[in-house]
């Protein structure tokens, strides 16, 4: 009876956690959806323990209070601009829970066979690679202990495949003689060394997509350990997590017209000695603008488009867009928003910003979409934005983005770029649309520049 019960539970958890992602895909279902996964995953976890006979009710309730009080303080304290490097940690978390899984196992010899050798061989590879690289990930997008900037050392390739398959080796040793538990932590010792040396070389730039990998990663180890224990649940949930970030992945590469061999070897984001110099690309060719001269451009614009960048989510400013935005509608003007697929370090992170400050859905347009449309707009305002909107990606072969596609804003009549300074977006490399003719550059904090301009237009009102 309480076999059969479990199982219904499991279906109901799986049918929950594909609906979930389904829904995931989209800013307007995407709330509700996260709530089912959750549902999904409480539904697993009764099932589980209190089903299964593992532990009484209560300590089922005692986890879930210390779990959502944790959830609550990360949900309230940790802002949007980090969430990239706390999905890295959380992901190091499951790749660390299935290494630990995996050494327990080999302490019950009476459960050995080929297919839970394997799978605790490769719980303990995958899981270590995945713990310490993201913790590397979370350090590097932190920017504590090490930079953003890639550490390109000496003969890294040779000796991350002389890792490679050392890792392998053990494993297969591991699965022929089980008897030596010393095996399995030479095992997780070699692949926490190819973590550490796989992503460490990876630049700040490149870090969301490889935060993205780990993330499928967690989900083949957290798989391979639902071999280990023989859990269908966890089998599941790590099999969709796995395709999942797999999915994720391509999607991200795709938007940067980059492969993902070149983001993991590459080494993009470091030094762009040989490129054009920032002084080359703005001396004499900046022109400053004020809040009171955005102000008169807007009152004679007819069509107006907002490309949010890392600099909007920094500074918060998403409440302050949507404002001026209605400021801008009652003067009859058509008033939209540019997504571009990776803004803001991951996918859906403008989308998410923009609907928190009640951005209609329809007004969020897509890159594909918003491209054709920039010659027949008046006024562009790129607020934090930069690699996204660097021309050199069509003109110049050379450089780091050359090929990604990116929001052809320099093609609009005017072009308002809300930045802090000329610094370079996290390519490292200038960024010639600041120097163009119909480009204004207004210098200041992104929430602050958008409340400036709210105030000018009330005022000339």
């Amino acid at each position: 009876m309480r076999l059969g019960l479990v199982n219904l539970a499991y279906l109901l958890g799986a049918v929950l956690f594909v609906v979930g992602l389904k829904g995931m895909s989209r800013p307007r279902t995407a709330v509700w959806a996260n709530a089912l996964g959750a549902i999904g995953m409480l539904v697993a976890i009764v099932a589980t323990l209190f089903l299964s006979g593992i532990v009484q009710w209560w300590v089922i309730v005692l986890g879930l209070l210390v779990g959502s009080i944790a959830g609550t303080v990360l949900a309230v304290y940790v802002r949007m601009t980090a969430m990239p490097q706390m999905v890295g940690l959380l992901n190091g978390f499951g790749g660390g829970a299935s290494l630990l899984v995996g050494a327990e196992a080999l302490f019950h010899p009476e459960t050995f066979s080929t297919q839970m050798l394997v799978a605790t061989a490769a719980s303990g590879l995958i899981g270590a690679i995945t713990f310490w690289g993201s913790l590397v990930a979370f350090a590097k997008l932190q920017e504590v202990v090490i930079g953003g900037n890639p550490v390109l050392l000496p003969g890294r390739h040779v000796l991350n495949a002389l890792l490679a398959v050392a890792c392998l080796a053990l494993a297969v040793w591991l699965v022929l003689d089980p008897t030596n538990p010393a095996m399995y932590w030479l095992l997780a010792l070699a692949a926490s060394l190819l973590g550490i040396g796989l992503v460490i070389p990876i630049g700040g730039a490149d870090m969301p997509v490889v935060v993205s990998l780990l993330n499928s990663y967690s989900g083949m180890a957290a798989c391979a350990t639902g071999f280990v224990i023989q859990n269908n649940m966890l089998i599941i949930a790590g099999s969709l997590v796995g395709a999942a970030g797999l999915i994720l992945t391509n999607i991200m590469c795709k938007a940067m017209n980059r492969s993902l061999a070149n983001v993991v070897f590459a080494g993009v984001g470091g030094d762009a000695a040989g490129g054009p110099k920032a002084d080359d690309v703005y001396a004499g060719k900046i022109k400053s603008t004020s809040a009171e001269e955005i102000a008169m451009l807007l009152e004679g614009a007819r069509r107006v488009v907002f490309v949010p960048g890392y600099g909007m989510a920094v500074s918060q400013a998403q409440h302050a867009v949507r404002a001026l935005a209605a400021m801008i509608e009652k003067t009859g003007a058509v008033v939209e928003f540019a997504v571009h697929p990776v803004a803001g370090r991951m996918p859906g992170h403008m989308n998410v910003l923009l609907a928190e400050a009640d951005v209609p859905y329809d007004q969020l347009k897509d890159m594909d979409e918003i491209n054709p449309t920039f010659q027949q707009t008046d006024v562009v305002i790129v607020i934090g934005a930069n690699d996204v909107v660097n021309p050199l990606a069509r003109t110049d072969p050379s450089s780091p983005i050359a090929g990604m596609p990116i929001l052809d804003v320099d093609k609009a009549k005017t072009v308002i770029m809300i930045k802090r300074s000329l610094s370079p977006g996290f390519a490292g490399i200038p960024n010639p649309l600041f120097a163009l003719d119909n480009t204004l550059m207004y210098f200041s904090d992104g929430r602050k520049a958008i409340q400036a301009i709210v105030t000018a237009m009330k005022e000339a009102a």
